[in-house]
This record gives structure tokens, C-alpha cells and sequence, in this order.
């Protein structure tokens, strides 16, 4: 079992979802973050005055998947998310000990 987090742009989400559906992904998990990597922030003009952001807003997806789709999950993401430009994001992949599903009981690829 494998959890694939991947840090994107927020208008690219509809374009990955959409790719992860096509590949057979049935959940993953979105969430609203804000941080920054090589890009720094940057700066904004507003009624006048100038001021840096450092922290630009990001989705953070999560993505429960069995270890022989890990490759094909990664390369939707890569593909769907991608503009060439500084700032498309990263891409997480780590050991997932056990999933558990709350209302079944089901274990690890049962759960997902």
C-alpha cells in the first residue's frame, strides 16, 4: 500500500481529478494548503502599496492506492498537473502501513 501526495496548483485540480478518474482512481482526499518551494512567493501591488506574499495557496491531494498503480497514479498527476512553469508543484510517495474502512472493517486494498 502506497499514499501518493501530490502538492498542485489550485486551477489545475479539475484537469488531475479528471485524469485520476480515467485511471481508475475512486477516492482522494483535497485539501486547501499554502506554502512555498524554488518560486519564494512573490510580490503584489495593492491600492498602492506594494507587498510580498510568501505563502501562495496550493491543493494538496491524497491518494490511496495498491503498490502496482503507484507508477500509473504519479504519471496522471504529472501529466494533468504540469505547465512547464516554476511553481507546478511536487509529488509525495510513501508506505502506507494499513487502511482500515470504518464501516466495513476491510483492510488494506478491500479498504480502498
Amino acid at each position: 500500500m502506497k499514499m501518493v501526495a501530490a502538492v498542485i496548483k489550485p486551477f489545475k485540480l479539475d484537469d488531475v481529478r479528471d485524469a485520476l478518474s480515467e485511471i481508475g482512481v475512486q477516492g482522494i482526499t483535497v485539501t486547501e494548503v499554502k506554502g512555498f518551494g524554488r518560486q519564494k512567493g512573490h510580490t503584489e501591488l495593492y491600492r498602492g502599496a506594494e507587498y510580498v506574499v510568501d505563502f501562495l495557496p496550493k491543493i494538496k491531494l491524497e491518494v490511496a492506492t495498491t503498490e502496482d498503480r503507484v507508477e500509473a497514479v504519479v504519471e496522471a498527476i504529472m501529466q494533468a498537473a504540469g505547465t512547464g512553469k516554476i511553481g507546478d508543484g511536487k509529488i509525495f510517495v510513501y508506505a502506507l502501513e494499513q487502511v482500515i474502512r470504518i464501516r466495513t472493517g476491510e483492510l488494506d486494498g478491500d479498504a480502498l
